[in-house]
């Protein structure tokens, strides 16, 4: 088995408390997030039958990254962490940062620099990912 790196620790232990930071604010306080949610939900509801609310569905995707972040930022189980990771913020991110729907050129940026951000973890939970 190959020996893992500081520098791979230190970046699980910054993008799993990262993504779990983040998580545990849509927990705790899902605001507007349901509603920005809905288009999404809509959606995967057409495919898959989703059995709860907006609201219980950001719960429990911010509950996925509070525990895929705190096991990837303790190295445990990181190739199931990173995948429960981007399959959380594949929506999220498609649900919350829809740059592509805001005119206002301020707030079209902001949400682009927002999911380029979410982008950008995604991508380094992909490079993180452990080889075989």
């Amino acid at each position: 088995m190959a020996k893992t790196s500081f520098l791979r620790y230190a970046g699980r232990a910054v993008i799993g408390g990262t993504v779990a930071w983040l998580g545990l604010g849509a927990v705790q306080n899902p605001g507007p997030r349901p509603e920005a949610a809905k288009p999404v939900l809509d959606k995967i509801r057409e495919v898959v039958p989703v059995p709860f609310d907006d609201e219980t569905a950001v719960r429990i995707n911010g509950g996925v990254q509070v525990t895929a972040g705190a096991l990837m930022a303790i190295g445990v189980l990181p190739r199931v962490a990173s995948v429960a990771m981007v399959g959380s913020l594949v929506p999220t991110t498609l649900a919350g940062h829809a740059f592509w729907n805001e005119e206002d050129p301020a707030k079209r940026k902001a949400q682009l620099g927002q999911f380029l951000k979410n982008a950008a973890i995604v991508a380094g939970l992909v490079g993180m990912l452990p080889k075989k």
